[in-house]
């Protein structure tokens, strides 16, 4: 399920590593469905790069404030 950005900037670190954890599965799982049948929807691999991506950008960005301080 998609988050906006503002819920995921909610969370702590250690949730925003669960939520990729689980999407990272849910990638894998969907590229194994893809390779051994068809895939309902193929637009899903798309949302969960773009997903991933978002909240390792918002890790990344806590990071460095955190540095700062």
């Amino acid at each position: 399920m998609k988050q906006k950005v503002q819920e995921i900037r909610q969370l702590d670190i250690r949730e925003i590593k669960q939520k990729i954890d689980t999407l990272e599965k849910e990638l894998y799982n969907l590229r194994y469905q893809s390779r051994t049948s068809k895939v309902e929807n193929p637009h899903r691999f798309k949302e969960l790069r773009k997903e991933i991506a978002r909240c390792k950008t918002i890790i990344r960005e806590k990071e460095i404030s955190n540095a700062r301080r």
